[in-house]
């Protein structure tokens, strides 16, 4: 099993930045490829942005530019800087684990940008 405890979340106005930490223990592979997921009210949980073990990264079209995803091997930890946030941004962010094929997921950790 893999446990996944997320950290960073919070109220933010249009504009601000927060950062988002994830830190995985458990049964961990340090090659799985790691990344942050997000729910808003009434949609789909949808890919912000992902990072190998190796640092590649892949993101999502609205927050490249404004949000960086990075990794600690060594702390098995991932996180999210996200910069310029918008309204659109308010979700709730999963931290997301993939190890041959499967999904492990935190508990989640609630973002809102709101003046």
């Amino acid at each position: 099993q893999v446990q996944l405890v997320e950290s960073g979340g919070g109220l933010v106005q249009p504009g601000g930045s927060l950062r988002l930490s994830c830190a995985a223990s458990g049964s961990i592979d340090s090659f799985a490829r790691m990344g942050w997921y997000r729910q808003a009210p009434g949609k789909q949980r949808e890919l912000v942005a992902v990072i190998t073990f190796g640092g590649r990264t892949d993101y999502a079209e609205p927050v490249k530019g404004r949000f960086t995803i990075s990794r600690d091997n060594a702390k098995n930890t991932v996180y999210l800087q996200m910069n310029s946030l918008k309204p659109e941004d308010t979700a709730i962010y999963y931290c997301n684990y993939r190890r041959n094929g499967y999904d492990y997921w935190g508990q989640g950790t609630q973002v809102t940008v709101s003046s």
